[in-house]
């Protein structure tokens, strides 16, 4: 039985290769009437540069080169010597120097602002990441557990973190709880974003865990399995099974929310980005070249969280 026209993926690939070239020739044109110089050869020095280390003269002397060292004799007859293993020259031997003459260099290759800034959001969303899954699951536990004061506990916390904004509670925390606490802006950043994505994560596992069938607590308490174990052993695999995917989403909005920390000056992707606007003026260039750093980093989870649940699947749980 042959395919439908719809079900093709040949086709389908085919339309959505020409769909999007479209789109590419559309952004194209309308970014030629700008009249803007593209100048991407400056981006490649912001992922990785030669640091330089010059040696410069201390005087106004003779330099005097002897296999791996350097002598140059000052005007007032005094000597000094340098280590030169590994630099290279730009100078010959009995030229005369000046003071501060730049007689020698070597160069060491550097990771650049990109790189710098994807490692400290990388470094904020993993702890972030964490704090929020332990955080949501403790608040699921606690509106399921039966006792009302911490059902209400966590009612309260979930409908005020979901009813702001991320950036207003970013502000909040960092002018007034951080400042009162005494914390780095970093963990303010990581914090927040904790305490606003455990909210969501809370809602998410609290879902999960009550959609496990019934039969499958009874199953349980048949065993003779107490409450911590029927949950660890039996409900929680389910329910990690069927929450997955919604917490992926949690995790991947997240990374990319972690770009708001920029405001509150954290070097991360986003301020980076911004302040090599600030020196290139080369927005276009930078912000994409942001953009799809973001989309590497948000890409790789989404391919992990794929995996785990393929493997869920063919193993029925997480064990």
């Amino acid at each position: 039985m042959k395919k439908s026209f719809t079900k093709s993926k040949k086709i389908g690939l085919l339309i959505a290769f020409l769909f999007y070239l479209l789109v590419g020739l559309f952004l194209y044109h309308a970014v030629s009437k700008i009249n803007y110089s593209w100048k991407w050869n400056m981006m490649p020095k912001y992922f990785i540069y030669h640091q330089k280390t010059p040696l410069t003269s201390p005087c106004d002397g003779t330099l005097h080169i002897l296999q791996n060292k350097a002598k140059i004799v000052c005007e007032d007859k005094s000597i000094k010597t340098f280590d030169i293993s590994g630099y290279k020259l730009e100078f010959k031997n009995n030229d005369y120097l000046y003071q501060d003459d730049e007689f020698a260099y070597k160069t060491k290759l550097k990771p650049g602002p990109f790189i710098m800034g994807m490692w400290v959001t990388i470094k904020l969303s993993v702890i972030a990441m964490l704090i929020a899954l332990i955080l949501g699951f403790i608040i699921s536990i606690m509106r399921l557990s039966g006792i009302t004061g911490l059902d209400y506990i966590g009612s309260i916390y979930i409908t005020i973190i979901r009813g702001t904004p991320l950036l207003v509670q970013l502000f909040i925390f960092y002018f007034i709880i951080a400042t009162i606490f005494d914390l780095p802006r970093f963990w303010a950043g990581v914090i927040s974003l904790a305490i606003f994505y455990g909210s969501y994560i809370a809602e998410i596992l609290r879902g999960a865990i009550q959609s496990v069938d019934k039969g499958q607590h009874e199953a349980a308490k048949s065993l003779g399995l107490n409450s911590v174990d029927r949950m660890r052993l039996i409900i929680l695999p389910q329910a990690l099974k069927k929450a997955l995917p919604a917490l992926i989403g949690e995790l991947i909005s997240l990374i990319k929310d972690s770009s708001l920390v920029s405001v509150i000056s954290i070097t991360d992707l986003t301020k980076v980005g911004r302040e090599i606007v600030a020196n290139t003026f080369s927005p276009f260039e930078t912000w994409i070249t942001v953009a799809l750093l973001y989309l590497m980093l948000t890409s790789i989870l989404s391919f992990m969280g794929h995996k785990i649940e393929k493997r869920m699947k063919e193993k029925g749980g997480m064990y």
